[in-house]
């Protein structure tokens, strides 16, 4: 018989309450704690925290403090990727950052789920679906990215955007729900805001 905790890795339903996933949550809220009440001059510290609580890092990366995730071990943390402040993770399944990726404040990755029926909610079941970022994306201030979304390489998410479904390579994507509302393009190397070019 599976325990909660492989129900919850594997995508079925499962129960967060038990012991051991109640553990593990606290232990990383404690780990937290920690990182976030670091001074700013304690990067190492910082560095050290992350890469002992996380699955993978990067040699080099930043996350700004406060953040915010379940477990930590399910998050894979890419080479010179950098967040803002209050970055929070639902890691309940594998949560993948790319190399170079850009975060702004306040984004919100929730690879975690309940169920539409309130009878499954009253019974204190959710679910998981992994969510990959892929090498240089920038994702802007107050994003909100659901369970199993893939976001593709060198993409551009607006700020404030929900991100409900996959969003392809080498595009600008924003709004509520997310879609894409055009290519990246030979220009964008000239013109880094709207009508301002180098």
């Amino acid at each position: 018989m599976k325990s909660e905790k492989q129900k919850m890795l594997d995508g079925e339903l499962y129960s967060s309450c038990g012991d051991e996933l109640l553990k593990e949550r606290q232990h990383a809220k404690e780990v937290l704690f920690d990182f976030n009440n670091l001074r700013p001059s304690e990067v190492e510290k910082r560095y050290e925290i992350l890469k002992g609580l996380f699955g993978k890092t990067g040699e080099k990366f930043f996350i700004e403090s406060p953040f915010q995730c379940a477990y930590g071990y399910n998050i894979f943390w890419g080479a010179n990727s950098y967040a803002n402040y209050n970055l929070t993770i639902l890691d309940c399944c594998v949560v993948t950052i790319g190399d170079n990726v850009m975060m702004g404040p306040n984004v919100n990755i929730f690879g975690a789920g309940h169920p539409v029926h309130p009878t499954l909610r009253s019974m204190d079941l959710e679910y998981g679906f992994p969510i990959t970022i892929e090498d240089n994306v920038w994702i802007g201030g107050g994003t909100t990215i659901n369970a199993n979304i893939t976001i593709g390489e060198n993409t551009v998410i607006g700020s404030g955007s929900v991100v409900t479904k996959d969003i392809p390579a080498n595009v600008i994507a924003v709004g509520n729900p997310c879609k894409v509302i055009r290519k990246i393009t030979e220009e964008d190397k000239i013109r880094y805001f709207k009508d301002r070019y180098i």
